[in-house]
């Protein structure tokens, strides 16, 4: 995932500074820990919505990774507002899932 988005800049640092080149990898590192935290918080609330449609296999929670991106805009531009932040405890919510018989 960190390849993925360091992609956008073909992977390449062309900071010429030391001190550029170290917040450079800091962003990095920060912009990967959020997309995890994101899918880890997400994948928690899609478990526990299953977990209240019926049984969930429990067993099969340790294959879960938050390491995916493909749901993630790497070469967009993202504008943050602070209007636009939902408030505490507001989510998007959930794609319903049909469970197989």
């Amino acid at each position: 995932m960190a390849r993925a988005v360091f992609f956008h800049r073909l992977g390449e640092v062309r900071d010429r500074g030391f001190e550029q080149q170290s917040n450079r990898a800091s962003g990095l590192n920060l912009l990967t820990a959020a997309i995890v935290l994101w899918n880890t918080v997400y994948l928690q609330r899609a478990t526990d919505a299953l977990r209240k449609q019926g049984p969930l296999d429990e067993a099969l929670l340790p294959y879960l990774s938050p390491l995916g991106w493909e749901h993630i805009n790497l070469t967009g531009d993202y504008v943050w507002r602070s209007r636009s932040v939902p408030s505490q405890g507001r989510f998007r919510p959930l794609r319903p899932v049909k469970l197989a018989a």
